[in-house]
């Protein structure tokens, strides 16, 4: 017999051997109250006798239960069938406790002739046995509907998880094509006036659609891995504005095997350099920070730009800033970050003490064991 079997039948007996006993006590305190005390072995064998029969046939009445379900549709049509299997089940449980009762020699009545006996227990319990039959099938029911309801619950997660998955992928998708046209602009406008850094533009782009590929699939990466993307493509930027883009990287070593979200960074980055590097001819700085604190993980990028307006106080949750004003970069990151975190990230800006803008997020730590793409070499 495996284990759940026997949990099962240890439960059952347990329950049954339950009942039994607060029914033998109770027929116990009943007579010694009306000054006839019985003794004490007769009340619990009458009443473990009879309990035990009922935990003997309640496999039969479960399968009945089961088999013969009672619903608004099948009511007319199940509830007569169920009659006749109370009555047989009755009448069994009747029979036996009688043939047990008397091979013991516990009778509780003066003996009568058998069929006197059974006809007698019969009529005498027809009422609690009906309960418990009936205390049976809807147990049955019960357990059926939770069942449903767990299964439906079940198959609803499953689909609000694919959901969930689906819009991800559906915000991802939509951030590379608006790279990719952003970076083939940036070709265009080289090529006639520098053959030599629209081919070198061309060359980083492959090594990023290799570097994409590498993640596809992937809601999130290690940040070394999302920090090689940016790199790349920082180096396009870097091509098109020449020594007007100065960019430094800062990154704790334990932050580098943390999981980031796929390219949560580079619309980021776009963002600072549309604002702050492109409106200007003075040569201008990014910053890109990550660092672990407190069970967190904290990434910035930030820009010597002129800023942001803001309303009330010097931080501002990004949640507050329509997508018409923050652009496709800014809103998409900020709907990724809401699905894969929901209430546990942070994505805010500020403007800096010393001048520009400070894009900030925090999420929580997490390390993972993606495996790590083979390095492109740098052409």
């Amino acid at each position: 017999m495996t284990a759940r079997p026997v949990r099962t039948f240890a439960i059952a007996f347990g329950v049954w051997t339950a009942i039994g006993l607060a029914f033998a006590t109770s027929t116990y305190g009943m007579y010694a109250a009306k000054g006839a005390p019985l003794p004490w072995q007769e009340p619990f064998f009458w009443s473990l006798t009879e309990w035990y029969l009922w935990g003997a046939l309640s496999p039969i009445i479960f399968e009945l239960a089961r088999r013969f379900p009672i619903n608004r549709a099948t009511l007319a049509q199940h509830l007569p069938l169920h009659l006749l299997g109370f009555l047989a089940v009755h009448l069994v449980h009747e029979v036996a406790y009688v043939l047990i009762e008397r091979a013991a020699g516990m009778e509780a009545l003066p003996r009568p002739p058998l069929g006197q006996a059974i006809v007698l227990f019969m009529t005498k319990r027809a009422a609690l046995n009906t309960l418990v039959y009936s205390a049976m099938v809807a147990f049955v029911h019960m357990e059926e509907l939770y069942q449903r309801f767990a299964e439906r619950e079940r198959v609803t997660l499953q689909l609000e998880t694919k959901l969930a998955r689906a819009q991800l992928e559906a915000l991802k998708i939509q951030l590379q094509p608006h790279f990719l046209f952003n970076t083939l602009n940036t070709i265009s406008a080289l090529l006639h006036r520098d053959p030599e850094a629209a081919d070198r533009v061309v060359t980083r782009l492959g090594d990023l659609l290799r570097l994409s590929l590498q993640h596809s699939g992937r809601q999130e990466v290690m940040l070394r891995q999302e920090l090689e993307f940016l790199e790349r493509y920082l180096e396009i930027q870097q091509t098109r504005f020449r020594d007007r883009l100065t960019v430094h990287f800062e990154a704790d070593p334990e932050a580098l095997d943390a999981l980031v979200p796929t390219l949560v960074l580079q619309p980021l980055v776009e963002n600072a350099v549309r604002h702050a590097i492109e409106p200007r001819v003075a040569p201008g700085r990014l910053e890109v920070r990550a660092w672990r604190t407190d069970g967190r993980l904290r990434l910035e990028v930030a820009d010597d730009g002129p800023g942001i307006i803001l309303a009330g106080p010097g931080v501002i949750d990004a949640a507050a800033i329509p997508r018409s004003a923050s652009g496709i970069g800014l809103s998409n990151t900020r709907a990724r970050l809401q699905q894969l975190y929901g209430a546990g990230h942070r994505f805010a800006l500020e403007n800096s003490p010393a001048g520009g803008l400070v894009v900030s997020l925090e999420i929580p730590y997490r390390v993972g064991n993606l495996p790590t793409p083979t390095p492109i070499p740098r052409g």
